[in-house]
């Protein structure tokens, strides 16, 4: 499968190119993601036409799927989960499903330079994050900080660590 989630995103990045557009890099997490999506979705029915939406919350592992690939949930606000639905998974109409329908405004959109690719069954999964720290899908310090020791949240911290760091240099 991973020669074929190759050939989708050699497709999209010449897709893109011929828009003008950076070519989508491969992305580890996203890739995780987007595999673990792909297996949720594997005994769903494809929906008439093939493209469904896919906010986060239709996902009710959603928050356990991100643990699962180590990411950190404050990385993928920015980020977008693209499934299509085609039986067979014939290469040119998955291709055609994200390049010539709803789902081409995000691949014409510069602000996406990652991707990560999943596929089971009739399903095909693409996940694209951005360069920015709420588009990266990546883990770090923010998820161990997030971790609301003694219920302080992400912003708190930034603030102790301000003020601390303020109270040192004087």
């Amino acid at each position: 499968m991973a020669d074929e989630e190759g050939h989708v995103l050699s497709g999209m990045n010449s897709y893109r190119q011929s828009h003008n557009l950076p070519a989508l890099t491969k992305q580890d997490k996203a890739d995780c993601l987007a595999d673990e999506i792909a297996d949720e979705l594997e005994n769903q029915p494809c929906p008439s036409g093939g493209i469904t939406p896919a906010p986060a919350s239709q996902f009710a592992q959603y928050p356990k799927l991100l643990d699962k690939c180590d990411i950190d949930i404050n990385t993928t606000a920015e980020g977008v989960i693209l499934p299509v639905c085609v039986h067979n998974r014939v290469a040119t109409l998955v291709l055609t499903n994200y390049t010539q329908s709803r789902h081409a405004g995000y691949l014409n959109n510069s602000k996406y330079t990652g991707a990560g690719i999943g596929t089971e069954k009739d399903w095909t999964v693409v996940v694209l994050t951005t360069n920015t720290v709420a588009g990266s899908f990546t883990s770090g310090v923010t998820s161990l900080v997030n971790s609301s020791v003694f219920g302080m949240s992400t912003i708190h911290y930034y603030l102790m660590f301000v003020l601390l760091g303020l109270f040192l240099a004087s």
